[in-house]
């Protein structure tokens, strides 16, 4: 029960984020909007608790969410033969930027926490 509950919490925080980025017109997606409030929201412990369970299944269950992924592999293997170079230098370019700003966030927190 305590992880329907974490779900519910997932998607209460996603939606109201997505009220928020069509309410506001935030440039910013509803989900992304929504992790940020999530993120606020599991320093209370009734929010994380639940929470916590829910993703303990999600990712026990985690190899199931690969299933579309390679059934799309598999049914789009022309594509991935014409384009599939550019498709691989593009996701390790946004990978290693995706690394890189993580890093730079994470430098600037430590820095201010140390003074």
């Amino acid at each position: 029960m305590n992880g329907l509950r974490g779900l519910a919490w997932l998607l209460a925080m996603q939606s109201v984020g997505e009220l928020l980025s069509r309410g506001l017109k935030l440039p910013f997606p509803g989900p992304v909007i929504g992790m940020l409030l999530l993120l606020v929201a599991l320093r209370l412990p009734f929010v994380r608790e639940p929470v916590a369970a829910c993703a303990h299944f999600l990712l026990s269950h985690l190899s199931l969410l690969f299933v579309p992924v390679g059934v799309g592999v598999m049914t789009h293997l022309g594509l991935l033969g014409q384009y599939g170079v550019r498709m691989l230098v593009v996701i390790v370019v946004s990978t290693w930027i995706g690394l890189a700003v993580t890093v730079l966030v994470m430098r600037a927190f430590r820095e201010q926490n140390d003074v």
